[in-house]
């Protein structure tokens, strides 16, 4: 069969698009150079001033260890609520299945805001049987965020079900394997690349969250995004452009990684 390999007008247009693209990406570059205060660009001199207050302010610190706990436990509750549905929907087959699914994916398709205010009642109310979870709380922020993230991580897994034979779990159940069984030696196994990808899905959404994080928090859960925004609003901190500098090349260095990987196995 013919493969198809473009031509170099192809790839000149190609180029010039995802130059466009990149631009505004690109700019934040020399301005997390800038030695100003404020947010500029650079006037032909060129600090490091602002990486340096990413390590020597610990409020970007203590934001960033707390926004990679609260995705964690986010990441993993929604992960382990998202598995036990599909499941159960797809093991059993209940009679009300997509009304039962359609009930799952509704912060998927309600606007934030009305999620926002909803949580933040729920978790206010929270607040007054323990102050460990709540209003203001890392952990009343992961519970949070793990209701805006299972229906993206339940699509993942249900995708995942839905390309696994069926009749495996047949012949599982035909020769007496338990539910237990069935479900954690048979079906998982064969649908992990689906549970590792809704894992880091609802780590990544919740480590971005800031709408609802914005409702359910004041001044003790200050989260990466939350701060970044508190930037933006009162003084315009340049220190934002560095962080997302180091964002870019963390994101670059882990999708080079990835088409690393991915030739090295096409090559095996």
């Amino acid at each position: 069969m013919p493969t198809y390999r473009p031509g170099p007008v192809s790839l000149v247009i190609a180029a010039l698009v995802a130059l466009f693209l990149l631009m505004p990406l690109l700019a934040v570059i020399p301005v997390s150079l800038t030695p100003s205060r404020m947010l500029a660009m650079p006037s032909g001199e060129l600090s490091l001033r602002h990486y340096r207050a990413l390590i020597e302010d610990p409020r970007w610190i203590d934001s960033i260890l707390l926004s990679i706990r609260i995705g964690v436990v986010s990441s993993a509750f929604s992960t382990v609520l998202a598995l036990c549905f599909s499941l159960g929907v797809w093991m059993f087959q209940p009679r009300f299945t997509a009304a039962l699914v359609g009930f799952v994916l509704l912060p998927m398709v309600v606007p934030p805001v009305v999620s926002a205010i909803t949580l933040y009642f729920l978790l206010t109310s929270m607040s007054g049987v323990s102050s460990f979870f709540g209003y203001d709380t890392w952990l009343g922020v992961a519970m949070a965020h793990s209701v805006m993230t299972v229906p993206f991580a339940t699509v993942l897994i249900l995708v995942s079900l839905s390309q696994l034979d069926r009749r495996i779990d047949l012949a599982a159940r035909g020769l007496g394997a338990t539910v237990w069984e069935r479900a954690t030696r048979i079906i998982m196994p064969n649908i992990k690349f689906g549970i590792v990808t809704a894992a880091l899905l609802s780590f990544v959404l919740s480590w971005e969250e800031i709408g609802v994080t914005l409702f359910i928090t004041s001044v003790n859960a200050i989260t990466l995004p939350r701060l970044m925004w508190m930037g933006l609003r009162d003084n315009i901190d340049p220190a934002i452009a560095a962080l997302s500098v180091i964002l870019i090349i963390i994101t670059v260095l882990v999708l080079a990684l990835r088409s690393f990987v991915v030739r090295m196995r096409g090559a095996g």
